[in-house]
């Protein structure tokens, strides 16, 4: 009987520290994100970024948020799908640098510039409070997993309005409907009584 008790309680230990590995791999993942969105808000900010560009990085950052949702619709990161994810975000970590340092340049006080800058930044809001509810057991893997789909499409929008270097003023009101029901679908996931298992 001891053994037996022994054996399931050594079993409850090693489920928990995975569980608690796969919530830190997801936490990982999504502060990346989130320092991502500020370099390319500051590059925004000081002109070394174009809006072109800063569409083409937020279509890159749609394709990892992507995949951390897919990653996370079990409700579990591997270590093997956050390798796979950091692979992906080193290289988008590559190409922030490569623009930022290339010689187009963009015009920070432009309204086009000016409309991305706050896209970019309401991103980087929305992933630090994913971040922080997964951190705080707020949020569930799997629900992080599914607000980082709706990330994705945000972004998405966000690289469409800007490959042609311009957002215009109905293509960010686009944009904002789709991030404020994010907003709204972040809160309502952080404040139900699901919690990670």
């Amino acid at each position: 009987m001891r053994i037996r008790l022994t054996a399931i309680a050594a079993g409850f230990a090693v489920y928990a520290i995975a569980t608690a590995a796969s919530a830190q791999n997801a936490a990982d993942t999504v502060q990346r994100d989130v320092n991502q969105q500020n370099r390319i808000e500051d590059g925004l900010k000081s002109g070394q970024l174009s809006t072109k560009e800063a569409g083409k990085l937020e279509r890159e950052e749609s394709h990892i948020d992507k995949m951390e949702a897919n990653a996370l619709k079990d409700g579990k990161m591997t270590e093997a799908e956050k390798q796979r994810i950091e692979r992906a975000e080193n290289k988008a970590s590559r190409d922030i640098a490569r623009d930022k340092s290339n010689a187009q340049t963009g015009n920070p006080n432009s309204a086009s510039s000016q409309r991305m800058q706050a896209d970019v930044q309401r991103n980087a809001n929305q992933e630090q409070r994913i971040e922080n509810g997964v951190k705080s057991g707020s949020l569930t893997n799997r629900e992080a997993g599914n607000l980082e789909r709706g990330q994705a499409k945000v972004d998405r929008k966000e690289a469409r309005a800007a490959a042609n270097g311009h957002v215009g003023a109905g293509e960010q009101r686009s944009i904002q409907s789709a991030e404020n029901r994010q907003s709204k679908r972040i809160h309502r996931e952080k404040h139900n009584e699901r919690k990670n298992d």
